[in-house]
């Protein structure tokens, strides 16, 4: 079998830390999802992993060591349940590409870092595959921000040369590809998507998330919250910028809280409208002349939230990846198989116009099976 014609597997879990997105890709003759599915977290280090992510501490050096493996063991079995899963021979993977779990992201600390936990080593030993991960840490320190990292793949597979697009990834953060016919690609997070609208859910009504954007239909945007909410420096940040739950999380939210009335409904559409807000807000501050935008993560399926977006974005289709051949739920996984394919051939995987590197890097460290 040609060595590009073998299969790559991609495995993530981001910001909202709801489970393990596995996809296996086949790029060859063209980029193919083989297989998609997300595979859940353990509920008790789902809840820790949030607690580290949005600013909990660390009991010892041992715990975070611990939190490393168990992290680790958990992707590896995610690829191996994804390719028995799959019906596909082991040997035809070429290699996994694992983004791990970020439990901080400081690019702009005075020594800048971002930390993904889940160990290489042992993903490579248990799974007995090629693992590359680690993936945003070079770019750090070539002076990037490490993230966003999807626009190299994004332009790979969904750039025109007949219209001006941009694809919004609704995950627990929001995050847009700029996609101009012409000239550079670009990228950056615009705030808040699913992580702070899942954490008010789940905390009032016991549910992980607010399917369709029920809860959040049934309220009323609180104007005095959205205007409090948006009054924070970060929005006024130019790209480029990236940010996470130790920015965005119920603490920050519970000191705008200033009315102890506010219904669970109410807060809840207006956490809704401070996100299509914003994403609509960068939009037209950077690339106005957008014709389409291309939705993809778990937001897409928030009809309510997709509505709001759309209806702030007169003029401009808004729709799913999913029209154009990539499934919505599966795109970041796939991306980061398609990234260690990049760095297995030794080419670069970021753009340091989306992420303020010196250039072009290689990323990722390789962990041979």
């Amino acid at each position: 079998m040609p060595h590009d014609a073998r299969l790559y597997l991609g495995l993530i879990s981001g910001t909202s830390a709801d489970g393990i997105d596995a996809a296996l890709v086949r790029f060859e003759p063209h980029c193919e999802l083989l297989f998609g599915r997300t595979y859940a977290w353990d509920d008790t280090l789902r809840a820790r992993l949030i607690a580290l992510g949005q600013g909990g501490e660390a009991n010892s050096l041992d715990e975070l060591g611990e939190l490393d493996t168990t992290l680790a063991r958990a992707f590896a079995d995610a690829a191996l349940h994804a390719i028995a899963d799959a019906g596909v021979p082991h040997e035809q993977v070429r290699a996994i590409g694992s983004h791990g779990q970020t439990v901080r992201h400081r690019p702009e600390s005075s020594a800048p870092f971002t930390w993904q936990m889940g160990d290489g080593n042992l993903i490579a030993e248990r799974s007995g595959i090629t693992t590359v991960a680690d993936f945003r840490r070079r770019d750090v320190a070539a002076g990037g921000h490490g993230a966003p990292l999807m626009p190299a793949f994004h332009a790979a597979m969904l750039r025109s040369e007949s219209e001006d697009r941009a694809v919004l990834n609704l995950g627990g953060i929001a995050n847009f590809t700029l996609l101009p016919r012409s000239g550079a690609v670009r990228g950056f997070d615009t705030g808040p998507a699913n992580a702070l609208m899942d954490a008010w859910c789940e905390r009032h009504t016991g549910r992980a998330y607010d399917a369709g954007g029920v809860l959040a239909a049934s309220g009323t945007v609180d104007a005095g919250l959205l205007a409090r909410l948006l009054g924070d420096p970060w929005f006024q940040l130019p790209p480029p910028k990236s940010t996470g739950r130790e920015q965005f999380h119920l603490p920050w939210l519970e000191s705008q809280l200033q009315q102890a009335d506010v219904s669970t409904a109410d807060v809840q559409a207006t956490l809704l409208e401070l996100s299509a807000v914003t994403v609509a807000d960068a939009l037209r501050a950077t690339q106005p002349a957008t014709t389409r935008v291309l939705g993809c993560g778990g937001g897409v399926h928030n009809t309510a939230l997709m509505a709001r977006i759309a209806a702030h974005l007169p003029g401009i289709a808004v729709e799913s990846t999913a029209l154009h051949g990539l499934d919505p739920d599966y795109v970041e996984a796939m991306g980061f198989a398609w990234l260690a394919r990049e760095t297995l051939a030794g080419r670069p995987g970021n753009l340091p116009s989306v992420t303020g590197a010196r250039g072009p890097r290689v990323l990722g460290a390789v962990y041979p099976a």
